[in-house]
Protein backbone atom coordinates (compact mmCIF):
# COMPACT_ATOMS: atom_id res chain seq x y z
CA UNK A 1 0.00 0.00 0.00
CA UNK A 2 2.92 2.38 -0.12
CA UNK A 3 3.60 4.83 -2.74
CA UNK A 4 7.40 4.04 -2.58
CA UNK A 5 6.52 0.15 -1.44
CA UNK A 6 8.90 1.06 1.50
CA UNK A 7 7.96 1.38 4.85
CA UNK A 8 9.78 2.88 7.74
CA UNK A 9 11.38 1.02 10.11
CA UNK A 10 10.76 3.99 12.96
CA UNK A 11 7.15 3.67 11.60
CA UNK A 12 6.61 -0.47 11.81
CA UNK A 13 8.11 -0.53 14.71
CA UNK A 14 4.99 0.67 16.88
CA UNK A 15 2.83 -1.19 14.88
CA UNK A 16 4.72 -4.69 15.94
CA UNK A 17 1.91 -5.59 18.44
CA UNK A 18 -1.01 -4.40 16.36
CA UNK A 19 0.32 -6.72 13.45
CA UNK A 20 1.49 -9.78 15.35
CA UNK A 21 5.18 -9.38 14.12
CA UNK A 22 7.81 -10.52 16.97
CA UNK A 23 9.50 -7.79 18.86
CA UNK A 24 12.84 -8.62 17.21
CA UNK A 25 11.47 -8.85 13.77
CA UNK A 26 14.10 -7.18 11.87
CA UNK A 27 16.46 -10.01 12.91
CA UNK A 28 14.67 -13.48 13.12
CA UNK A 29 11.69 -12.68 10.44
CA UNK A 30 13.08 -10.61 7.85
CA UNK A 31 16.15 -12.25 7.01
CA UNK A 32 13.95 -15.38 6.41
CA UNK A 33 12.34 -14.07 3.13
CA UNK A 34 15.65 -12.63 0.93
CA UNK A 35 12.70 -12.77 -1.84
CA UNK A 36 10.28 -10.30 -0.36
CA UNK A 37 11.82 -8.08 1.78
CA UNK A 38 15.30 -6.20 1.87
CA UNK A 39 16.62 -3.48 4.04
CA UNK A 40 16.91 0.25 2.26
CA UNK A 41 18.05 3.44 3.24
CA UNK A 42 15.58 6.35 2.08
CA UNK A 43 16.22 9.70 0.56
CA UNK A 44 16.42 11.52 4.38
CA UNK A 45 18.67 8.75 5.44
CA UNK A 46 15.88 6.96 7.50
CA UNK A 47 16.43 3.51 7.78
CA UNK A 48 13.68 1.46 5.45
CA UNK A 49 12.22 -1.39 5.00
CA UNK A 50 11.38 -2.38 0.91
CA UNK A 51 9.41 -5.06 -1.10
CA UNK A 52 11.48 -6.92 -3.51
CA UNK A 53 9.29 -8.28 -5.93
CA UNK A 54 5.56 -7.44 -6.25
CA UNK A 55 3.19 -10.42 -6.03
CA UNK A 56 0.07 -9.86 -7.53
CA UNK A 57 -1.42 -12.41 -5.56
CA UNK A 58 -0.64 -10.87 -1.77
CA UNK A 59 -2.33 -7.64 -3.89
CA UNK A 60 -5.95 -8.79 -2.56
CA UNK A 61 -7.87 -6.48 -0.50
CA UNK A 62 -9.65 -7.58 2.80
CA UNK A 63 -13.20 -6.60 1.85
CA UNK A 64 -12.44 -8.20 -1.81
CA UNK A 65 -12.09 -11.36 0.08
CA UNK A 66 -15.00 -11.49 2.39
CA UNK A 67 -17.09 -10.52 -0.71
CA UNK A 68 -15.57 -13.48 -3.15
CA UNK A 69 -16.02 -15.86 -0.29
CA UNK A 70 -19.62 -14.93 1.03
CA UNK A 71 -22.53 -15.07 -0.26
CA UNK A 72 -22.53 -11.79 -2.12
CA UNK A 73 -20.39 -13.96 -4.70
CA UNK A 74 -22.30 -12.69 -7.49
CA UNK A 75 -21.91 -9.57 -6.71
CA UNK A 76 -18.19 -9.47 -6.59
CA UNK A 77 -18.16 -11.10 -10.03
CA UNK A 78 -20.63 -8.60 -11.25
CA UNK A 79 -17.71 -5.94 -9.55
CA UNK A 80 -14.66 -8.13 -11.09
CA UNK A 81 -16.69 -6.81 -14.22
CA UNK A 82 -17.04 -3.62 -14.07
CA UNK A 83 -20.67 -3.20 -13.28
CA UNK A 84 -20.85 -2.73 -9.82
CA UNK A 85 -18.67 -1.18 -6.98
CA UNK A 86 -18.17 -2.57 -3.27
CA UNK A 87 -19.87 -2.32 -0.06
CA UNK A 88 -18.08 -1.19 2.89
CA UNK A 89 -20.19 -3.06 5.68
CA UNK A 90 -21.86 -0.80 8.48
CA UNK A 91 -22.59 -0.93 11.46
CA UNK A 92 -23.89 2.50 13.26
CA UNK A 93 -24.46 3.77 16.35
CA UNK A 94 -27.97 3.53 17.63
CA UNK A 95 -30.32 6.77 16.49
CA UNK A 96 -27.81 7.57 13.34
CA UNK A 97 -27.79 4.39 10.94
CA UNK A 98 -32.41 4.92 10.50
CA UNK A 99 -31.75 8.68 9.50
CA UNK A 100 -32.53 9.09 5.95
CA UNK A 101 -30.10 11.95 5.23
CA UNK A 102 -27.73 9.02 6.28
CA UNK A 103 -29.18 6.61 4.46
CA UNK A 104 -28.73 8.75 1.54
CA UNK A 105 -25.39 10.02 1.73
CA UNK A 106 -23.82 6.14 2.54
CA UNK A 107 -26.18 5.19 -0.91
CA UNK A 108 -24.12 7.60 -3.09
CA UNK A 109 -20.71 7.22 -1.42
CA UNK A 110 -21.63 3.29 -1.82
CA UNK A 111 -21.97 3.67 -5.96
CA UNK A 112 -18.40 5.35 -6.20
CA UNK A 113 -16.27 2.80 -7.72
CA UNK A 114 -14.04 0.76 -4.87
CA UNK A 115 -10.26 1.87 -5.57
CA UNK A 116 -8.39 -1.46 -4.25
CA UNK A 117 -5.25 0.26 -1.60
CA UNK A 118 -3.10 -1.82 -3.58
CA UNK A 119 -3.78 0.23 -6.81
CA UNK A 120 -1.79 3.11 -8.30
CA UNK A 121 -3.82 6.79 -7.03
CA UNK A 122 -1.68 9.12 -8.98
CA UNK A 123 -4.31 9.41 -11.61
CA UNK A 124 -7.15 9.91 -8.95
CA UNK A 125 -8.33 13.94 -8.01
CA UNK A 126 -6.80 14.64 -4.40
CA UNK A 127 -9.40 16.63 -3.80
CA UNK A 128 -12.31 14.67 -5.34
CA UNK A 129 -15.00 12.38 -3.83
CA UNK A 130 -13.43 9.70 -5.26
CA UNK A 131 -10.54 10.05 -3.65
CA UNK A 132 -11.94 9.85 -0.09
CA UNK A 133 -13.38 6.63 -1.13
CA UNK A 134 -9.79 5.37 -1.74
CA UNK A 135 -8.56 6.95 1.58
CA UNK A 136 -11.36 5.12 3.69
CA UNK A 137 -10.43 2.14 1.97
CA UNK A 138 -6.72 2.45 3.00
CA UNK A 139 -7.70 2.82 6.29
CA UNK A 140 -10.20 -0.44 6.11
CA UNK A 141 -7.29 -2.44 4.56
CA UNK A 142 -4.99 -1.31 7.22
CA UNK A 143 -7.18 -2.22 10.01
CA UNK A 144 -8.04 -5.28 8.66
CA UNK A 145 -4.41 -5.89 8.93
CA UNK A 146 -4.29 -6.18 13.00
CA UNK A 147 -4.52 -8.71 14.59
CA UNK A 148 -7.24 -6.51 17.05
CA UNK A 149 -9.10 -4.69 14.53
CA UNK A 150 -7.62 -1.66 16.05
CA UNK A 151 -4.90 0.79 16.20
CA UNK A 152 -3.47 4.04 17.66
CA UNK A 153 -4.48 6.71 15.58
CA UNK A 154 -0.79 8.43 15.64
CA UNK A 155 0.67 5.16 14.71
CA UNK A 156 -1.34 5.45 11.35
CA UNK A 157 0.04 9.06 11.42
CA UNK A 158 3.60 7.88 10.94
CA UNK A 159 2.80 6.60 7.91
CA UNK A 160 0.00 9.34 6.30
CA UNK A 161 2.84 10.46 3.46
CA UNK A 162 3.70 6.64 2.24
CA UNK A 163 -0.03 5.63 2.44
CA UNK A 164 -1.37 9.16 0.87
CA UNK A 165 -3.36 9.87 3.36
CA UNK A 166 -4.70 14.19 3.73
CA UNK A 167 -3.46 15.78 6.65
CA UNK A 168 -6.99 16.16 8.47
CA UNK A 169 -7.17 12.24 8.19
CA UNK A 170 -8.64 11.78 11.21
CA UNK A 171 -11.95 13.03 10.63
CA UNK A 172 -12.32 10.55 8.09
CA UNK A 173 -12.95 8.26 11.53
CA UNK A 174 -16.12 10.72 12.66
CA UNK A 175 -17.35 10.98 8.91
CA UNK A 176 -17.62 7.27 8.58
CA UNK A 177 -19.19 6.11 12.26
CA UNK A 178 -20.61 3.25 10.26
CA UNK A 179 -17.47 1.39 9.52
CA UNK A 180 -14.68 3.21 11.82
CA UNK A 181 -15.41 3.60 15.51
CA UNK A 182 -13.05 6.50 17.97
CA UNK A 183 -12.22 5.25 21.09
CA UNK A 184 -10.33 8.22 23.77
CA UNK A 185 -9.91 5.44 26.43
CA UNK A 186 -7.28 5.50 28.83
CA UNK A 187 -6.03 8.74 27.46
CA UNK A 188 -5.24 7.51 24.17
CA UNK A 189 -7.18 8.17 20.44
CA UNK A 190 -7.79 4.64 18.84
CA UNK A 191 -9.25 3.73 16.08
CA UNK A 192 -11.14 0.25 15.22
CA UNK A 193 -13.20 -1.43 12.71
CA UNK A 194 -16.72 -1.89 13.70
CA UNK A 195 -17.42 -4.65 11.37
CA UNK A 196 -14.50 -6.78 13.62
CA UNK A 197 -16.42 -6.71 16.61
CA UNK A 198 -19.42 -7.97 18.12
CA UNK A 199 -21.05 -6.91 21.04
CA UNK A 200 -17.75 -5.30 22.13
CA UNK A 201 -15.81 -8.29 21.66
CA UNK A 202 -13.98 -9.46 18.24
CA UNK A 203 -16.04 -11.08 15.37
CA UNK A 204 -13.54 -13.34 14.01
CA UNK A 205 -10.35 -13.70 16.33
CA UNK A 206 -7.15 -14.13 15.42
CA UNK A 207 -5.36 -16.99 17.24
CA UNK A 208 -2.63 -14.86 18.22
CA UNK A 209 -5.61 -12.49 20.11
CA UNK A 210 -7.29 -15.72 21.65
CA UNK A 211 -3.90 -16.99 22.93
CA UNK A 212 -3.46 -13.11 24.22
CA UNK A 213 -6.47 -13.53 25.92
CA UNK A 214 -5.87 -16.44 27.94
CA UNK A 215 -2.94 -14.64 28.83
CA UNK A 216 -4.50 -11.79 30.21
CA UNK A 217 -7.13 -13.77 31.60
CA UNK A 218 -4.39 -15.91 33.64
CA UNK A 219 -2.94 -13.12 34.83
CA UNK A 220 -6.07 -11.39 36.02
CA UNK A 221 -7.35 -14.37 37.90
CA UNK A 222 -3.65 -14.89 39.68
CA UNK A 223 -3.79 -11.19 40.78
CA UNK A 224 -7.50 -11.65 42.23
CA UNK A 225 -6.51 -15.19 43.84
CA UNK A 226 -3.04 -14.52 45.43
CA UNK A 227 -4.22 -13.83 48.83
CA UNK A 228 -6.33 -16.71 48.79
CA UNK A 229 -3.49 -18.64 47.47
CA UNK A 230 -1.62 -17.83 50.42
CA UNK A 231 -3.60 -18.56 53.23
CA UNK A 232 -3.55 -22.03 52.00
CA UNK A 233 -0.12 -22.83 52.84
CA UNK A 234 0.64 -23.33 56.54
CA UNK A 235 2.19 -20.35 58.59
CA UNK A 236 4.99 -22.37 59.29
CA UNK A 237 5.90 -23.09 55.97
CA UNK A 238 6.17 -18.79 55.21
CA UNK A 239 7.88 -17.97 58.37
CA UNK A 240 10.71 -19.96 57.80
CA UNK A 241 10.71 -18.98 53.92
CA UNK A 242 10.29 -15.25 54.39
CA UNK A 243 12.23 -14.43 57.55
CA UNK A 244 16.00 -15.12 57.75
CA UNK A 245 18.35 -15.88 60.77
CA UNK A 246 17.99 -12.53 62.51
CA UNK A 247 13.89 -12.14 61.47
CA UNK A 248 14.30 -9.76 58.99
CA UNK A 249 12.29 -10.58 55.66
CA UNK A 250 14.52 -11.56 52.90
CA UNK A 251 12.66 -9.66 50.38
CA UNK A 252 9.44 -7.98 49.68
CA UNK A 253 7.09 -9.33 47.09
CA UNK A 254 6.41 -6.44 43.95
CA UNK A 255 3.14 -5.03 43.70
CA UNK A 256 2.01 -5.48 39.57
CA UNK A 257 -0.80 -3.60 38.62
CA UNK A 258 -2.98 -4.60 35.82
CA UNK A 259 -5.22 -1.51 34.07
CA UNK A 260 -8.42 -3.43 32.98
CA UNK A 261 -9.85 -0.23 31.95
CA UNK A 262 -7.54 -0.71 29.23
CA UNK A 263 -8.51 -4.17 28.14
CA UNK A 264 -11.94 -4.18 28.09
CA UNK A 265 -13.20 -3.12 24.85
CA UNK A 266 -16.02 -0.82 24.54
CA UNK A 267 -19.70 -2.54 23.79
CA UNK A 268 -20.55 0.21 21.44
CA UNK A 269 -18.56 -1.00 18.63
CA UNK A 270 -20.94 -4.12 18.25
CA UNK A 271 -24.01 -2.28 18.36
CA UNK A 272 -26.10 -1.94 15.40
Amino acid sequence: MMKSQTVPLQSLHPLKWDLGLPVNFEKVLIPKYPDHFQFAKAPNGTRSLRLVQWHEEFAVSALQRSNETSEKGKEYRQFKSGYTALTFPMSFPKGYGGQKKVRAWMEEFHKLPYISPYDDSKRIDPDSELMEKRVVGVLHELLSLTIHKKTKRNYVRSLREELILPHKFTRLFTRYPGIFYLSLKCKTTTVALREGYRRGKLANPHPLARLREKFYHVMRTGLLYRDKGVKMIPQEILLNDVEDETGQEESEEEEVEIGDDCYEETSEMGED
